[in-house]
């Protein structure tokens, strides 16, 4: 499983880089408007900036809700730099902008996806990623991680090339549910993916080996 961090922020995404296992970063306005990014060209210069810190795919939303609009910016983000996915939002001119940004070569991410009939419109207008949104779902007391499962299940089965990646990730345990489920990325904040580090036993052993080693050399 792929691993995604979900944020706007330069510096965390240096760290998660810094750490060897990140795979690519998603965002969304709201996360630019959290760091204070403003205005389109400082906008756009931002994800550029993000692309010169990682390697792999950056996520980059069109804030459009009409066709027209959606194809203009999104055939203006992915001329930005060959790592951006257009994230388009699952809506009915968002499925007619995937399927023609599809047919120009440009990929895209299906956001604010919440049901299997949504995920399978996604797959069928060609997304290269669709984006289930596990927490919001569990705020309405709806199982998120189910979706996940019956979508992966979807696509395997029907031989879907879209690939399943699970967002609005809000702790560790739901890296570890959507590993579970067969999700093909996780996009998460920093915090979750450094909560994968943790376990007692490692704490406890690290300190009784430093301990036993201090004891023959002093």
């Amino acid at each position: 499983m792929k691993f995604f961090i979900d944020t706007a922020n330069l510096d965390q995404i240096r760290e998660a880089q810094d750490l060897g296992v990140l795979d690519g970063v998603t965002t969304n306005p709201s996360l630019m408007a959290k760091e204070g990014i403003k205005g389109q060209e400082n906008i756009l210069n931002h994800y550029k900036n993000i692309c010169e810190i990682v390697d792999g795919d950056v996520s980059a939303e069109v804030i459009s809700t009409d066709y027209a609009g959606m194809i203009k910016e999104g055939e203006m983000l992915a001329a930005l730099h060959p790592q951006i996915v257009v994230k388009i939002p699952m809506i009915k001119e968002g499925i007619k902008a995937i399927k023609y940004l599809t047919s120009k070569g440009i990929r895209t991410n299906c956001t604010l996806v919440f049901s299997l009939g949504q995920a399978l419109l996604a797959a069928k207008a060609g997304a290269t990623y669709v984006s289930p949104f596990i927490g919001r779902l569990d705020d309405i007391s709806t199982d998120g991680v189910a979706l996940i499962r019956q979508i992966v299940e979807m696509y395997n089965f029907y031989g879907y090339e879209t690939e399943v990646l699970a967002a609005s990730i809000r702790h560790t345990m739901h890296i570890i549910q959507c590993l579970e489920a067969g999700a093909d990325v996780a996009t998460c904040p920093l915090s979750a993916i450094l909560g994968l580090l943790n376990h007692p036993l490692t704490d406890s052993g690290l300190e009784k080996f430093l301990a036993d080693y201090k004891k023959v050399n002093g």
